[in-house]
């Protein structure tokens, strides 16, 4: 069976050897993930490129993350030794901000994956340093599932008639337009949307809050059992922590607007809304 989305350290020392360590550190302000990951990471851990492996390349339309082609990421994850049975547990410095991204992709698909709670800070043990170089395997393609993917017309249309809660995984400042991100074209968020960042699923340790708790912090923002809920973000990113957690709280169908807030503020079509109510 495939893990639940979140381990804890001891699951993974437990299967050391039968799993894929994945280290998915990246920085939005720039700093180097690769060398992060070389500096110290789990043992025989493998570094995900965030930008090059779990994306495709930044568009208009597309947002600066979209998804990647789907047998672009088959040979990706293939040259990093992952196969269609491997199981793969993600982690980052973050949260699980990023590596969120990789397990919600890998679950969604059929694959057996989750998150290290705590990150890298939660391992007890040694951390190698240098490369690691996989052997490579070969790994079949799938196909993105639309049942958990919307579009920006498919976001729209939910607020419009009132059919979804959208919810916006974005540090509440970000929500609001008061934090500006330059590579934004306009600052604020989708109409309608409720602010629900992603760092609230966790507790002061870094690690994910228990399920009932998530269930209740969800279920205030209106995500329940018989309710369609979609999921952005600046790029696609932080998002998938927002959709873990909702899995985590017992709410498994959530989907995923992939171009989120990069995409949708890059097209002055599209109505935008700031301070900190849905507007």
């Amino acid at each position: 069976m495939p893990p639940a989305p979140v381990v804890d350290a001891g699951w993974v020392r437990a299967h050391l050897g039968r799993i894929v360590l994945a280290d998915v550190r990246w920085y939005l302000d720039g700093r180097d993930g690769r060398a992060a990951h070389q500096a110290g990471h789990l043992p025989g851990a493998v570094w995900v490129d965030v930008d090059t492996v779990l994306s495709a390349p930044p568009s208009a339309t597309g947002g600066r993350h979209p998804l990647p082609d789907e047998a672009e990421f088959a040979r990706s994850l293939g040259a990093l030794g992952i196969g269609d049975d491997t199981t793969v547990v993600a982690y980052d410095d973050s949260g699980g901000a990023y590596a969120a991204r990789l397990v919600w992709l890998l679950r969604r698909t059929g694959g057996r994956a989750a998150l290290l709670d705590g990150g890298v800070q939660a391992w007890d043990g040694d951390l190698e340093t240098g490369p690691v170089v996989p052997a490579p395997v070969t790994r079949t393609p799938v196909t993105w599932p639309k049942e958990f993917l919307r579009s920006a017309d498919e976001v729209a249309a939910s607020l419009a008639t009132g059919t979804a809660v959208v919810l916006d995984a974005r540090a509440a400042d970000r929500y609001s337009g008061a934090a500006v991100l330059p590579s934004d074209v306009r600052s604020g968020h989708v109409p309608g949307a409720r602010s629900a960042p992603w760092a609230a699923n966790l507790t002061d340790d870094g690690r994910f809050a228990p399920a009932p708790r998530l269930a209740e912090r969800y279920a205030a923002l209106g995500a329940l059992p018989d309710v369609d809920v979609v999921v952005y973000c600046g790029s696609g990113v932080t998002a998938c922590h927002d959709l873990l957690a909702l899995e985590l709280a017992g709410l498994p169908t959530a989907s995923l607007y992939p171009g989120s807030w990069s995409a949708w503020s890059a097209d002055t079509s599209r109505a935008v809304a700031t301070g900190e109510e849905p507007g």
